[in-house]
């Protein structure tokens, strides 16, 4: 009945096209439960979700799970965890992080779901971190059943035989085995499902006594009802809660993931640890790649440029466009709220290289004129005035060329987003900043140049002129 009203409100929203309810299967922990139900929800297709501003601000998968979670509050028989599927698929089974709580002492489920509680509610107040949530339950009703042994024995009960016969009344059990078409099958023994959907239904069972007697498993098991955990999941071997979650908007993932270890370290008691699985395993993991490959990159264009002018000097002033193009990206990323990902670091390598060639343009020009005979001054000014209008063409033909990707829509528009805005802000800031400042510092790194070479030639003593045999010319 609870997976009907939220399958009404699935069905109302013009942007869903299917709807697939698989009730009493969690799919957050993979477990099947009889008080949960999942959801898997195709919608229809971009161009039709996507055909302008309007529709597309109303029917994107994340108005779609805004709007049903805002309806789902108001079923009081069940709770609702939109999730969205993992960005890569296979690594993990929800979007956002999936960080395990782990019990590295006692092992008791209901400290273990008091820790977790105390956790979430220090976490939900963090405003880097939304949809706080987890599956663990360690208060969950259940029916303990218990063998009197000792009558057991006095009734002549095999206690094995108690067993099997509550497995296979409420459970199943393989009794036997045949062979036919030259395979072995297995013979499974399961009461049908109206005979085993009630408690009661323990007072049809019967055994046999080793006398041959029909003795009731009343007469040797008494049930009672109890609380206690549905499963109790374990991760790298300890018992664990599942808490899942997100970066709430304004914030980077790593900023979310430093967040929960911040508040982890705050809140968990001696003997509880915490690990990452999933895609936020694989960031942490990762987490230091991008900053390695900008280093790199760095370091590549350099040694180039320095193979280039022949010079270990004059590279540090086409060096210098770079800062400029990374605080533009910088800028215009902010400016449009979009985080600091992956494309973003991705435009950031890129406009190293877009940097350097508009400073090359100037810099190599700036150093033909210098050995031609002009200043320092002269070299710079005229290679700036000559320079100029390639270097504008160049950018705004790179800035117009992303543009699409900054204004895109559709499937992996955020992915475009990050690097289209970052690259566009980057070559603005390069094209204006850096035009003026990248002159100013080939000129102070010309003098620097000029300064060692004399420096050199100074330390460096006049070579002794060559003897002259007696009777020479």
């Amino acid at each position: 009945e609870t997976s009907d009203q939220v399958d009404a409100l699935f069905a109302k929203n013009p942007a869903v096209e299917n709807r697939t309810a698989i009730n009493g299967y969690s799919f957050i922990d993979s477990q099947y439960k009889p008080n949960v139900a999942s959801f898997f929800v195709t919608f229809k297709d971009f161009d039709r979700r996507y055909a302008d501003k309007e529709t597309a601000s109303k029917e994107s998968y994340e108005a779609v799970l805004r709007e049903v979670a805002a309806g789902a509050r108001n079923i009081k028989t069940g709770g609702f965890i939109p999730i969205a599927p993992p960005a890569i698929p296979g690594i993990g089974t929800t979007g956002g992080f999936e960080f395990w709580i782990q019990d590295l002492g006692a092992g008791d489920p209901a400290r273990l779901q008091e820790v977790t509680q105390q956790f979430l509610a220090k976490a939900r107040q963090r405003p880097e971190l939304t949809g706080l949530s987890t599956t663990f339950r360690a208060s969950s009703q259940q029916m303990r059943a218990e063998v009197d042994r000792s009558r057991a024995v006095l009734l002549g009960v095999p206690v094995s035989d108690v067993y099997s016969a509550l497995q296979a009344q409420f459970g199943s059990i393989q009794v036997s085995q045949f062979t036919q078409y030259s395979r072995v099958w297995n013979v499974i023994l399961q009461s049908d499902a109206p005979f085993r959907e009630k408690p009661s239904d323990i007072t049809r069972l019967y055994t046999r006594s080793t006398n041959g007697q029909m003795v009731p498993l009343t007469a040797v098991v008494k049930t009672e009802y109890v609380s206690g955990p549905d499963l109790v999941p374990h991760f790298n071997g300890f018992p664990a809660a599942q808490v899942i979650g997100g970066a709430a908007p304004g914030y980077s993932s790593g900023t979310a993931l430093n967040a929960m270890e911040e508040v982890a370290r705050e809140v968990l008691p001696q003997g509880y640890g915490y690990a990452w699985s999933g895609m936020a395993y694989q960031e942490k993991q990762s987490g230091g790649t991008s900053a390695n490959a900008f280093i790199f990159g760095l370091i590549i264009v350099f040694l180039l440029l320095a193979a280039q002018f022949e010079s270990w000097i004059l590279p540090g002033s086409v060096m210098t466009a770079v800062p400029f193009g990374i605080l533009g990206a910088l800028i215009f990323n902010w400016m449009r709220g979009l985080d600091n990902d992956v494309y973003f670091q991705i435009g950031l390598l890129v406009l190293i290289g877009l940097g350097a060639k508009n400073a090359v343009l100037r810099v190599a020009f700036a150093s033909e004129l210098r050995q031609q005979g002009l200043s320092v001054m002269d070299a710079t000014v005229q290679s700036g005035e000559e320079r100029f209008r390639p270097i504008i063409m160049t950018s705004l033909a790179f800035i117009l060329g992303v543009l699409p990707l900054a204004i895109a829509s559709g499937a992996g528009a955020n992915a475009r987003h990050s690097i289209g805005t970052g690259i566009m802000g980057g070559m603005i800031g390069e094209a204006t900043l850096a035009m003026l400042y990248v002159p100013l510092f080939f000129y102070i790194f010309d003098e620097l140049a000029e300064r060692s070479k004399k420096k050199k030639q100074e330390a460096t003593p006049p070579p002794e002129p060559a003897p002259v045999a007696e009777g020479g010319h």
